[in-house]
């Protein structure tokens, strides 16, 4: 596949690297908005477009960066807290019995607001509900500890089709494509434009992956430390300059339904490595 030209694009990091990532993308101003979904063949997870070493550090859990969160959040499904005095422990028994595929089914539906709900929507909401205990913050390490050792129970296990078991998600998975479709921010870009239409091709160095959810939370070597989908998903905003909505916003559960749409049937990896 062509790549864009490397030297267009010097290698920065941090905030130093968002204009050359904006400059980057404005090659892809000119192409269409709206994309067609990427056949079931041909998707590939983010896994596929990394390199040997970072492949060899997600393998193997003892080289893993978020092995930390999962060992974290492992003691925290066992400890006591909130007014109830309860331990996540308490209701769902052992993690790698009673969650096993739970996170490949999120985002579902909740009854509570409506919609649809994130795996740490349902974390957050399990703690205040039943343990009576202080809310968590969104990318808070609490929260991702947590939300890693629960989705490491599915990993191996295959992403469901949750529109498919529940119908009332679908107005919501109509929005996600929608957003996914849009152009926005200053150099009028869409999601699709990127990961449906541009995947495999080199943008300021690195490989377009197609978006594919299947390894959140993951170790992010750009963060140096484990972030959400809804991270992700502020972090291109911001490099597309568009201003990106608050944590928890329906806009990123909507997306989030979308994008693990797409990727139904795809394999769970998380906690994954990307670069």
């Amino acid at each position: 596949m062509t790549a864009f030209p490397r030297e267009a694009f010097p290698r920065l990091r941090g905030e130093k690297r968002r204009p050359a990532l904006a400059a980057a993308a404005a090659f892809l101003f000119a192409l269409p908005a709206f994309a067609a979904d990427i056949p079931l063949p041909d998707r590939r997870s983010g896994y596929a477009f990394m390199g040997p070493d970072t492949r060899a550090m997600q393998d193997d859990d003892t080289q893993n960066p978020a092995t930390l969160a999962v060992l974290e959040g492992e003691a925290l499904w066992a400890r006591k807290a909130g007014a109830a005095g309860r331990a996540c422990a308490d209701c769902h028994g052992d993690a790698r019995e009673s969650m096993t595929g739970a996170a490949a089914r999120y985002p579902r539906f909740d009854d509570a607001s409506a919609g649809p709900i994130d795996l740490e929507g349902r974390i957050m909401q399990c703690r205040a509900r039943r343990q009576e205990a202080p809310p968590l913050a969104r990318e808070s390490r609490e929260l991702l500890a947590l939300s890693a050792f629960v989705a490491r129970q599915s990993r191996g296990l295959p992403v469901a089709d949750a529109v498919a078991a529940d119908a009332r998600l679908a107005p919501f998975l109509e929005r996600g494509r929608a957003l996914f479709r849009r152009r926005q921010g200053q150099i009028a870009l869409s999601c699709a434009q990127c990961h449906d239409d541009n995947w495999g091709k080199s943008l300021a160095g690195n490989a377009i992956p197609q978006a594919h959810p299947t390894g959140y939370p993951l170790y992010r070597l750009e963060w140096q430390s484990v972030g959400s989908l809804q991270r992700r998903l502020r972090n291109c905003m911001i490099g597309m300059r568009a201003e990106p909505y608050a944590y928890g916003a329906p806009e990123y559960l909507d997306l989030a339904l979308y994008l693990a749409w797409r990727a139904r049937g795809m394999t769970m990896e998380a906690p994954a490595v990307r670069p």
